[in-house]
């Protein structure tokens, strides 16, 4: 069968309308968001002296909590033109590592509720919503209906489904993606042009989809005989796929013509990298996970560090043959395969790892449609108990608690 025909199971003939499709998964999301509330609630009973937030935490305490506190200052005061160093002269943390959109749309929601907090919270909130009915579509027409809404369940009640009520771009910015990737796969390429720059003033990463987008154009090069190419596709993946690469690039040549410093960008996102290596960093490919695989192997566990790099190179060949082989990622089609694989390595390329990686993986929910396909229904409630047991790990960990450099999201 061709990879651009559709796979269905028999519910997905008579597909429901999109009316049904929004309540469904309405009830769904909201179900999930009270369930994560609870989770916050107890959270914030949890936290003492020696978690960051204090023995008196409060829902917008948690809302505000790390990164969110680093958008709202980006909404309140902007970007600094002058860097802040620290006490060695290095460049030390500051907004230009967080981009604009999200700051400035909460800043827009909040105006009737005259607290950035609210407005960041119901932007998180409404895009999840949107990220959800989305990845329905997304994912409904190669694995059905009920796979889909499966699918949807496990990215509602996930592992990171407190980003939905916190004050981080995740959700603004798997909605922008899910999109993105809907487009592509309807061959509908001009919404793309707007797409783009909301994905890369949104969250970084926009480079994974320049890169997706030449994977892409590859792939439809070589099956033109199975699907047509038509110049006028032709035309638009290469200019979005150089539009991605541009916007990729943009926030650091902003950075550096606001500052008169090139190097911003680089260095304000190195000086995250000193919570865990003191002293200056070197960036360049690799080097982030290199680095890291010695850190964690050697200095945190006392393992060889030899170990590290071998299980570092299986497990990059091991999610290789995954999204190559699986069959049940096979069914969610080429486009969530090469999205997967260009962010994967993307982010071998670029990202230090650490207690973030959790987050840093999202942009992969579309693979819970994986999760979704087989049809058993005791696999699928495991799959919903693991999703809510690890929710509650994460929340526990970087919000009841949060002291250590391991408790960080």
């Amino acid at each position: 069968m061709a990879e651009h025909q559709l796979i269905e199971d028999p519910a997905a003939r008579t597909p429901p309308g999109w009316g049904t499709v929004a309540v469904r998964i309405g009830l769904i999301y909201l179900a999930a968001r009270v369930v994560t509330t609870a989770f916050l609630l107890i959270a914030a009973e949890l936290s003492g002296f020696e978690s960051r937030f204090g023995p008196d935490a409060g829902l917008l305490d948690l809302v505000l909590g790390w990164d969110a506190r680093w958008y709202w200052i980006v909404a309140e005061v902007g970007y600094p033109s002058d860097l802040p160093l620290t006490e060695t002269g290095a460049i030390a943390e500051n907004q230009w590592a967080f981009m604009p959109v999200f700051a400035h749309l909460a800043e827009l929601v909040a105006l009737p509720f005259g607290q950035w907090a609210m407005g960041a919270l119901l932007v998180s909130l409404i895009a999840g919503y949107g990220a959800s009915v989305v990845l329905y579509y997304l994912l409904r027409d190669r694995i059905g209906n009920t796979a889909a809404m499966w699918a949807v369940v496990f990215f509602a009640c996930g592992p990171l489904a407190a980003l939905f009520q916190v004050g981080y771009a995740e959700s603004l910015g798997l909605l922008w993606l899910f999109l993105a990737l809907w487009c592509v796969r309807r061959r509908q390429y001009g919404w793309l042009y707007l797409l783009i720059p909301l994905m890369a003033f949104t969250r970084p990463g926009v480079l994974a989809f320049a890169l997706f987008l030449g994977l892409f154009g590859i792939w439809r090069w070589f099956t033109r005989r199975r699907e047509e190419l038509r110049p006028a596709e032709v035309v638009h993946i290469v200019a979005l796929g150089l539009l991605a690469a541009a916007a990729g690039f943009a926030w650091q040549l902003i950075a550096g013509w606001v500052t008169g410093d090139n190097g911003a960008y680089l260095a304000t996102e190195l000086a995250w990298r000193r919570n865990w290596i003191p002293g200056e960093a070197q960036f360049f490919p690799l080097e982030g996970f290199v680095s890291a695989t010695a850190f964690w192997f050697g200095t945190v566990w006392g393992l060889p560090v030899e170990l590290g790099y071998v299980l570092l190179a299986t497990s990059v060949l091991a999610i290789a043959a995954a999204l190559m082989f699986l069959p049940q990622v096979k069914r969610l089609g080429v486009e969530v395969r090469l999205w997967s694989a260009s962010y994967l390595l993307y982010l071998l390329l670029v990202f230090f790892p650490q207690s973030s990686i959790f987050r840093l993986l999202v942009p992969l929910s579309p693979l819970w449609g994986a999760f979704a396909v087989p049809r058993s229904t005791p696999w699928r409630v495991g799959v919903l108990l693991a999703c809510l047991a690890g929710q509650w790990w994460w929340i526990y960990n970087m919000y009841a608690l949060g002291n250590t450099i391991w408790q960080i999201p």
